[in-house]
């Protein structure tokens, strides 16, 4: 791990947004890998004759997650004959080249906390809980609302899409963040280096983007279920 952490270090010296870049497209590829593993397991156990059984434990207690999920009126893995196939590599590019936009912006957007809220020896949880309060009620909110937009255009949606889109997943994404978030950003602001805030956040956030790949998906396969109407673009 030290010998790593010098190597990023030594990366990041000499190219620093481009080093983020390349550790957010990776570390967006694992979460969406992630997210499309969970739904393969789940639809396979489901097209066996007879549905999930007792002894697809995996299936069972991804199922279970599902259903308890307070977030969401539908599962966020739909029984859908429309959810996607067991693994798609344009998805999975998607995923990787948001990643590998967005971390200039979640860079310098970094850099400007830590330069408007400076931590210091003598003030250390001050400064931390400021940065998180701009961060979640700011950054945040514009954040979401540019992941479903990017997502969905680059699916072949238009406006129509990206409003249903929005008014469908929107809210729900924004109280979940809520709840994951703050703490989060507390820990990252407080103890992490400048250098590794992004890549703890995009670690951190594997599970985060996962839950992102599935509501995006899962908002997907509920579209093309509904029943379509000349007036309505589907997603």
């Amino acid at each position: 791990m030290s010998r790593l952490a010098a190597k990023f270090n030594s990366y990041y010296a000499d190219r620093p947004i481009l080093t983020m870049m390349i550790t957010n497209a990776v570390l967006g590829g694992i979460a969406d890998t992630v997210a499309q593993s969970i739904t393969s397991i789940k639809l396979a156990a489901a097209r066996k004759p007879g549905g999930i059984k007792d002894d697809d434990t995996m299936a069972m207690e991804i199922r279970e997650l599902d259903r308890k999920n307070p977030l969401n009126e539908n599962e966020l893995i739909p029984d859908s004959k429309y959810l996607p196939p067991p693994f798609e590599f344009e998805r999975l590019s998607r995923f990787m080249a948001y990643g590998f936009m967005m971390a200039p912006v979640q860079f310098k957007w970094f850099q400007f906390l830590s330069k408007a809220f400076p931590i210091t020896k003598s003030s250390g949880m001050g400064p931390a809980m400021k940065m998180v309060a701009f961060d979640q009620l700011i950054f945040a909110p514009v954040g979401i609302a540019c992941f479903f937009t990017v997502m969905t255009v680059a699916e072949g949606g238009g406006r129509r899409a990206v409003t249903n889109k929005l008014r469908d997943m929107y809210l729900p994404t924004l109280k979940a963040n809520f709840m994951v978030w703050p703490l989060v950003q507390i820990i990252n602001f407080r103890l992490m280096p400048i250098q590794f805030q992004l890549p703890f956040v995009s670690t951190i956030g594997i599970a985060w983007t996962a839950y992102l790949s599935l509501s995006n998906a899962a908002e997907e396969a509920d579209a093309k279920s509904a029943p379509s109407s000349p007036n309505i673009r589907l997603l």
